[in-house]
């Protein structure tokens, strides 16, 4: 009986002493495990600042892994799993919650390799996603905006994009959209609001995402004063970006965008109803670009006939819309025009400067004066904002 209770004893003694000393060799081998991780992934970050460890699209073996908002852990494992990068989503799964990962992978394009641990890829995940840097030039069209964000490998549709940028109900947000008047002659309707700045885009950004970050640098530019200086002006901000898109298409200097857009109000404001054709080769130049034809300094006899409300010799006023994304110069020229300025004309002079007149027999003699001037020097349509046309 007493020998029965001491072995009962004993063994309880053995069991406790065994749970200790696991709990102890546990804690020591996670205390070990923590501090080696801790060190793996110090080495791991250091070789990453040095440029010693670069995977990106050009790493041969490289694998893409997108990250979308919204992805759980469970969903990054299946696409690991899917990719061939790992092999049990489960152990995925909880060392990433175990090494404090869980949550902190971020949504963008990554690249791993198939050679990296576990642990490798979960700290490249929470690292900012790889992103294209690319720069859109003051002026710039939508045209030329697309074709810059393909030829810079962005995966998007054309089509899509060209839907969002005709659907202002995504974007209400920005108080600019959602003051944008409906009208069917718009080539697009955001056109004019993509502003023309550097963006870092994730290469793989939806079209949705693409035009909401040109948005929000926009909605950044355009300062309330702005909205009280277009209500003073009696315009609306959507008239503004257009005539300055008229004034950055006209010219790139900052002077001369201030008389540019004098000419432009004095022939809006004219009690004589032929001045208000605003008679820009901006627009001519517009519409030659959407025909694939090159752009000219003046417009020529079947330009003047273009049946198109973007015509502004055939049709007065403002275009439907902007023809090209101004630059802050361009808009607050518009908006601030040079004042006590009487002139009605203006026409390049062929050297990025402009030349100004009151009256029509001063334009002319402006005009045979510097036309020899377009000639030998031609209009820049590729990567530099459009120069200044005669008028």
């Amino acid at each position: 009986m007493f020998s029965r209770k001491v072995s009962t004893a004993l063994r309880v003694l053995i069991i406790v002493a065994c749970v200790i000393v696991s709990g102890i060799l546990g804690v020591f081998l996670g205390y070990n495990y923590v501090l080696s991780q801790n060190a793996r992934f110090e080495n791991l970050k250091k070789s990453i600042s040095n440029g010693d460890l670069v995977i990106n699209q050009n790493t041969p073996g490289a694998v893409m892994i997108v990250i979308r908002s919204g992805d759980t852990t469970s969903d990054i494992a299946e696409k690991l799993k899917d990719s061939g990068l790992i092999k049990n989503t489960l152990t995925f799964s909880v060392m990433s919650k175990f090494n404090g990962f869980d949550g902190g992978y971020l949504a963008g394009t990554h690249f791993l390799t198939p050679d990296l641990s576990y642990d490798e890829m979960m700290y490249i995940l929470c690292q900012e996603p790889e992103v294209v840097r690319i720069t859109f030039p003051e002026g710039f069209t939508y045209k030329q905006i697309k074709d810059r964000l393909k030829e810079k490998g962005l995966a998007f549709s054309e089509k899509r994009l060209d839907e969002c940028m005709n659907s202002p109900d995504l974007f209400v947000n920005y108080p600019f959209v959602s003051s944008i008047k409906q009208n069917d002659d718009r080539d697009y309707i955001l056109s004019g609001y993509l502003f023309p700045d550097t963006y870092d885009f994730d290469m793989n950004a939806s079209e949705e995402e693409i035009i909401s970050t040109f948005l929000r640098n926009m909605n950044v530019k355009l300062y309330d004063e702005f909205y009280e200086r277009a209500e003073k002006l009696n315009m609306s901000m959507d008239e503004v970006m257009t005539l300055a898109s008229l004034i950055q298409m006209e010219t790139t200097d900052k002077t001369d965008m201030l008389y540019i857009s004098a000419v432009f109000h004095n022939r809006l404001k004219s009690e004589n109803d032929d001045m208000h054709f605003l008679g820009s080769c901006a627009s001519i130049n517009y519409l030659r670009e959407k025909a694939g034809m090159e752009h000219v300094w003046a417009a020529t006899a079947d330009d003047l006939e273009w049946d198109s409300p973007y015509n502004t010799y055939k049709y007065p006023g403002l275009p439907p819309g902007p023809i090209c994304m101004p630059s802050l110069d361009a808009i607050q020229a518009a908006l601030y025009p040079e004042p006590n300025c009487n002139f009605y004309y203006f026409c390049a002079k062929g050297d990025g400067r402009t030349a100004f007149a009151v009256t029509k027999e001063e334009h002319e003699a402006n005009v045979a004066k510097y036309k020899d001037n377009w000639n030998d020097n031609p209009v820049q349509t590729d990567d530099e904002p459009h120069d200044t046309d005669e008028d």
